[in-house]
């Protein structure tokens, strides 16, 4: 899959369900949508604007939307968006967006790195892949022409006291994150990369509130 934009937002509370937000990557998969994507955040965008609305807006694209969630007194949250003209019949990457929330949750792996940032955050960071779903809440969305993965990081102990070592020096890092759907049997390898992104250095005050459309809103 590729990766076609990045979001960087906050708000006073968890952002759940952000591919609701209207002109957001997954929104403009559809074959009838034409409106120009409202991306935000620019200094964390991974691609250009107007290649990332083309290639969204093309007939049959499917979107997977990452909501990294991150709690602190300020909530932040961000967003991969990942898309791929087709969903094969019977594929892994299928199995996996069509499945139930325990298939799921034993399946999406994460491969993490952190190449720049001081000893002790590397050190807890690790690069040993991990299941997500059995390491923090996960919540699935199963949209249209996407699936949304929330992924609260507040949910487990461990990751809090990670995260509070990260969050304080985040401006100096570069951490690599790879989203695979892990493949049990010998008949499901290779295992399929969702996508990969590296983010480097992020500031906080970078970060904007989402715009949702009211009739969105749940």
């Amino acid at each position: 899959m590729d990766l076609v934009a990045v979001d960087w937002f906050k708000d006073t509370k968890r952002m759940d369900h952000v591919a609701r937000r209207r002109g957001c990557a997954a929104q403009l998969s559809g074959p009838r949508q034409h409106k120009q994507a409202d991306f935000s955040s620019l200094t964390l965008l991974l691609c250009r604007q107007a290649w990332a609305s083309e290639i969204a807006s093309e007939k049959g694209l499917f979107s997977v939307v990452i909501n990294v969630q991150v709690p602190a007194s300020t909530h932040y949250s961000m967003v991969f968006y990942f898309v791929t003209t087709e969903l094969a019949p019977g594929s892994l990457l299928q199995r996996f967006v069509d499945g139930d929330d325990e298939f799921r949750n034993s399946r999406l792996k994460l491969i993490p790195s952190v190449p720049k940032g001081s000893w002790i955050v590397r050190q807890s960071v690790g690069s040993t892949p991990c299941l997500l779903g059995k390491a923090v809440d996960c919540n699935y969305i199963r949209g249209a022409k996407y699936l949304e993965i929330d992924v609260d990081i507040g949910s487990s102990t461990v990751a809090n006291g990670v995260l509070g070592l990260v969050i304080g020096v985040i401006t100096s890092l570069v951490v690599d994150m790879a989203f695979l759907v892990q493949a049990n049997t010998t008949d499901e390898l290779p295992e399929r990369l969702i996508g990969a992104v590296r983010v480097s250095h992020i500031e906080l005050s970078s970060a904007i509130v989402p715009k949702l459309d009211p009739e969105l809103l749940e």
